[in-house]
């Protein structure tokens, strides 16, 4: 009998397929069936590539029938924020204006590695318009519902990753981060989500936002398939300018070493301002499990999210310009007014914010002589409600959309390796924490990760939906 794969975990799956217990059709035809009755409740696809599924899924079948060594995600379904591209679609990017862009050619370069890993891709996935947005709202497609309670925010702007794998539709996605898009998500869906080092992943075959911030990364219910998936995308590819020429450091093998010896601090000060006592509570546990009662000072972090606003507002107004000034009432209107805000900023701003950048740079890597490891939350708060327009934080009544990523954005800012684990609070909404490590460094973030859900304090709960 074919299990149910809406909870398997992808390194389960693969397993199976690979023991003979049961086939990728059968899994993948099953995937399929719990997309087309799931995503009514969620809204999380875009388009689900069910033909091209199956053709691949007979393809893995048929390897392991000619006694073929299949890859270690061997027939494991997967699905992609819709700003990768997949060949015979438009890579739409949550926009009105790229619908009427020619299909893709080709496969973007990680889900052609994730495919060689034998990986199955089953569709593309709702999210922010052009990635500005922490919210997972799209005016376009709607907006993606958060699994646990389908009233609620997704996160975004990948938000139909976080939704998709939350919600049982697939057990890996890939999204984007820029200012925390991957974070905030898996925040608010209590999922597992990694941003790696800027550089780490290639960008090749993806649309772009903010091109020195932008970075790539998995969505998953649990450690050992985002290092799975992790690993399978490494390497360099000289499509991307700013992809790193490293070689492939693999960390699936390593997740099980433990913590011993790892320094583990909190972030103080501003990590601890305006968190909800939901965000404050989640962070405190983790460190008590951790056995960690240091406490770091982040330097000038609010400063470093001002200048990170004006770096993203800039340059993606760069890169919209001649779609702002040829289609602007094709535009989402809030991601338009900020991007039209972005190109009348001055340029001695934005050198200002990359001069700032620079200090901030070597003055966070100057704390990582101390400590291995620094926990903050992910979110300020669970998922707010759909359409919520401000929310209190610290006694302060706030936007929702820009302050979803106030934790996160200090660390996208210089381009950290950064985690966000879930953990499950009092209440029906998870809420997630960041596990930062030095540059590089994923596989400790993904050793911190791993003894969490192996003592259970992070774990994805299962929604009810």
């Amino acid at each position: 009998m074919t299990p149910d794969p809406a909870w398997m975990d992808g390194g389960a799956i693969a397993a199976g397929i690979v023991a003979g217990e049961f086939s990728a059709v059968e899994i993948v035809a099953a995937t399929l069936d719990r997309i087309r009755t799931g995503d009514v409740s969620l809204n999380a696809f875009t388009a689900v590539t069910a033909d091209r599924a199956m053709a691949q899924a007979g393809a893995v079948d048929a390897s392991r029938a000619a006694g073929k060594t299949l890859g270690p995600l061997a027939g494991v379904p997967f699905a992609v924020k819709n700003l990768f591209d997949i060949a015979g679609l438009a890579t739409l990017a949550g926009s009105r204006i790229n619908r009427d862009h020619a299909p893709a050619g080709a496969d973007a370069v990680l889900v052609q590695r994730l495919e060689a890993a034998g990986a199955i891709l089953v569709g593309a996935l709702n999210m922010g318009e052009y990635a500005y947005d922490f919210t997972g709202e799209n005016i376009h497609d709607g907006p993606s519902r958060n699994p646990h309670d389908t009233a609620r925010m997704s996160g975004g702007s990948s938000g139909g990753s976080g939704a998709a794998v939350a919600g049982g539709l697939v057990p890996i996605a890939l999204g984007s981060d820029t200012n925390g898009s991957i974070r905030v998500p898996a925040s608010l869906c209590g999922i597992f989500g990694l941003k790696p080092t800027y550089g780490r992943l290639p960008r090749t075959g993806s649309f772009p936002f903010v091109g020195s911030l932008d970075h790539l990364g998995p969505l998953a219910r649990s450690v050992r398939d985002l290092a799975l998936s992790y690993d399978a995308m490494q390497g360099y590819d000289d499509g991307d300018a700013a992809c790193a020429p490293r070689e492939a450091e693999p960390a699936s093998d390593r997740i099980g070493e433990g913590i011993t010896g790892l320094r583990i601090a909190r972030a103080g000060g501003y990590f601890r301002e305006g968190a909800s006592p939901e965000a404050l509570d989640a962070v405190d546990r983790v460190a008590q499990a951790l056995k960690s009662t240091a406490e770091v000072e982040v330097p000038e972090a609010a400063r470093a999210r001002a200048a990170a606003y004006v770096i993203t507002t800039t340059e993606g107004a760069a890169l919209h310009l001649d779609r702002l000034r040829a289609r602007a009432g094709d535009f989402d209107p809030d991601v338009r007014d900020r991007l039209i805000a972005g190109s009348l900023l001055p340029a001695s701003y934005v050198a200002q914010a990359q001069k700032f950048r620079r200090w901030y740079h070597d003055a966070v890597l100057a704390l990582f002589a101390d400590v291995d490891v620094i926990l903050a939350p992910a979110t300020p708060c669970p998922a707010p409600l759909i359409g919520q327009k401000t929310f209190v934080l610290g006694g302060v009544e706030l936007p929702v959309r820009p302050n979803l990523g106030i934790f996160t954005q200090p660390i996208s800012f210089i381009g950290l390796p950064v985690m966000a684990v879930p953990v499950p609070t009092l209440g029906a909404m998870p809420i997630g924490v960041q596990i930062i490590t030095a540059p590089w460094r994923e596989d400790v973030a993904l050793r911190v990760a791993h003894a969490l859900e192996s003592l259970g304090v992070c774990h994805a709960m299962q929604p009810s939906f």
